[in-house]
């Protein structure tokens, strides 16, 4: 280890330049995207090997980080120096510079990814390169590959937007790196504090009030936090004790916050980096995927609601205490919070870029702390929010990056369209099967990959596949015969959907479920047994993607989507009854079998029973669903009266 002197402070002057970089390239640009995305993992990475003993060893570096550091940004430096002396060459006719260049970038890249996120990654990245330079020509049949030259590998991951530097670290350097700006600006203004105090005035007074403000602060966190894991940390350490407090279980207390801290991901209007590689994969513009999943959001946080109100009533925790606080003071105090997020709604509906959109977004978040008296943003908290940016970026930026490496080889290979093709074929032409096939890959990826890395893995094999599966066979001969209807975008996203919803379950499915783990660990509870509370909590993760294959929930109209929205939030209610067991009392197997049928029916589209029967009224499953909803709940009150009144006169 070396010691430097303030080694702290010199690391925040270099994250708080790398974010004046950005901003100011992102706002006004001046430099090419390859030149950008190279800057950008430069400077990513030589922070991050600086910075990686901080939290143990204040002021001091390893030497091989320095090392690796100073390696860092030499990629970027030879990049700007001979990138256009390379063009004058044929691609054969390297340089042994330009090979020692890109090597030494992609073995800094698994070098840095492997730090903070251990092996998996990195494993995947060595194994795609070797099967593209070694072992695929010898492999038979469909997953043969003939091979490629080490010089022109090394060609196309660094020169080119094949690799490396393609779309992938263009939507890190640009998209997600603006908007985890922006989330560091408003965690820096204050506006945590006032998320939570929100949620606690307009939930805290219902039954079960504390869970129900564990859903909305971290609802309304996630949307800025970036990270599921961060999320619980962060909000968890205030919701937890506060659940355990009110008569939680201290189980239920942890599963809930893991489950509502996930679904910040999934919600508008930012939803982590998803909602920023999907418009670049989809060409649908952002504000488009943002607005339709306004819905399915709403759908999800409501299913963690229902499933806490329900719990409540049974353990008769009531709302309330603790928790009386008054909304207008509040809404008074931190009003100026609403203006950079109207702001950025604003611009983006307005047809603004995303990048821009978030640094104007930046600008009116330092404006408006100046309405108010208590958390105006000095120089100090300016500058602050800068370097927290940069800091907060590092993994997410590298990994990017590095997970572009296997997108390059996908791409190069084709292997993307045979493994879409399997899909097909092991799934029997049908949709849900590819649908828990996809599943069960989300599931294994997920042991290893974090979200971001498991969707555009997932998404490049597998979202062909499901978009052929959901197309009608007419529309598919269209798009087939090279007609392009805009129609087709949607399935599209509809995929894309729900491959993202699924890739979500690596935070709350066992056996690895990072969310569900950093919950147990605040609320002092075993982590397996909190993942498996965590995933019957948001069991809405696992529903909804099959309403975006099934129903017109982002195909439709709004007129459809409306409907469908009624009609699964009763079915996922239903579901949340039958999972616990219980509705004003316990019920028998009997009860929750009909909750069950009435769930499904309430969740489903006509067409999948292909009902036929000589009452119209039969062939609508919702209104099927939503009769024998009325029927049970009619008896289950008849019941409960009865057993009242028996109990009285006893």
């Amino acid at each position: 280890m070396i010691k430097i002197k303030n080694l702290k402070y010199i690391t925040f002057t270099y994250a708080l330049l790398i974010a004046l970089f950005h901003f100011y390239i992102n706002i006004w640009g001046g430099i090419s995207d390859l030149w950008f995305n190279s800057a950008h993992f430069a400077l990513l990475a030589s922070l991050g090997f600086l910075t990686y003993e901080a939290e143990k060893h204040e002021d001091e570096v390893s030497i091989i980080n320095l090392i690796f550091a100073v390696l860092s940004l030499s990629t970027f430096i030879y990049m700007v120096l001979f990138e256009e002396s390379l063009y004058a060459e044929a691609d054969s006719q390297m340089r042994m510079s330009d090979l020692i260049a890109s090597g030494l970038t992609i073995t800094l890249a698994i070098i840095m990814v492997k730090k903070h996120t251990g092996y998996i990654i990195p494993g995947l990245i060595v194994g795609c390169i070797s099967y593209l330079l070694f072992w695929g020509q010898y492999v038979d049949g469909i997953f043969a590959f003939a091979g490629m030259t080490p010089e022109r590998f090394l060609y196309r991951m660094y020169f080119t937007s094949e690799g490396l530097f393609g779309p992938i670290a263009t939507i890190s350097s640009t998209y997600v790196f603006m908007f985890i700006l922006f989330a560091a600006f408003l965690l820096k203004s204050g506006a945590g504090d006032f998320i939570v105090d929100v949620s606690a005035a307009v939930a805290g007074k219902f039954t079960g009030g504390t869970g129900h403000v564990a859903v909305i602060s971290s609802a309304l966190m996630g949307t800025i936090s970036g990270s599921a894991v961060a999320n619980t940390v962060s909000t968890g350490s205030i919701t937890i004790p506060m659940m355990k407090k009110s008569g939680f279980k201290p189980t239920f207390a942890a599963a809930v916050e893991a489950a509502a801290s996930t679904g910040g991901q999934i919600m508008p209007p930012i939803m982590g980096a998803g909602a920023f590689i999907m418009a670049q994969m989809t060409h649908i513009p952002f504000v488009t995927i943002i607005t339709v999943s306004i819905l399915p959001a709403v759908l999800y946080f409501s299913s963690i609601a229902f499933y806490i109100h329900i719990h409540a009533k049974e353990h008769d925790i009531r709302g309330g205490d603790g928790t009386d606080v008054k909304i207008l003071p509040i809404l008074r105090e931190g009003f100026h919070f609403i203006i950079p997020l109207s702001t950025l709604v604003g611009l983006l509906v307005y047809g603004f870029s995303p990048t821009y959109s978030a640094g104007i977004a930046i600008l009116a978040i330092v404006f408006a702390s100046y309405l108010t008296k208590n958390k105006r943003m000095g120089i100090k908290e300016i500058l602050g929010a800068f370097a927290l940016g940069s800091q907060n970026m590092v993994v997410t930026g590298v990994l990017l990056i590095a997970v572009g490496i296997i997108v390059g080889v996908i791409n190069i290979s084709g292997i993307g369209i045979t493994f879409s093709q399997l899909i097909m074929e092991w799934s029997g032409n049908s949709l849900l099967i590819a649908i828990v096939l996809i599943a069960l890959a989300s599931l294994v990826l997920g042991m290893g990959l974090p979200v971001t890395a498991s969707y555009v893995v997932l998404s490049v094999l597998s979202a062909p596949a499901l978009v052929g599966l959901m197309l009608s066979p007419e529309m598919a001969a269209l798009v087939n015969a090279g007609i392009e209807m805009p129609e087709v975008a949607m399935y599209l996203l509809s995929a894309h959907l729900i491959i993202f919803w699924l890739s979500q379950d690596s935070n709350l499915t066992p056996p690895v479920c990072l969310a569900a783990f950093a919950a147990a660990a605040i609320a002092k509870t075993p982590p397996m047994k909190t993942g498996l509370m965590a995933w019957k909590v948001g069991k809405g993760m696992y529903i909804i993607p099959l309403l975006f294959a099934f129903t017109p929930l982002v195909t439709g109209t709004w007129v459809e989507k409306f409907e469908v929205f009624s009609f699964a939030l009763l079915g996922i209610m239903c579901f949340s009854i039958v999972m616990e067991g219980y509705w004003d009392k316990k019920m028998n197997i009997l009860e929750r079998v009909l909750f069950g049928v009435a769930a499904v029916l309430l969740l489903a589209q006509d067409s999948a029973f292909n009902i036929e029967s000589t009452f119209e009224v039969l062939q609508n499953t919702h209104l099927v669903g939503l009769f024998i909803l009325v029927l049970v709940m009619y008896y289950h009150k008849i019941a409960l009266k009865e057993r009242k009144k028996a109990s009285s006169v006893v």
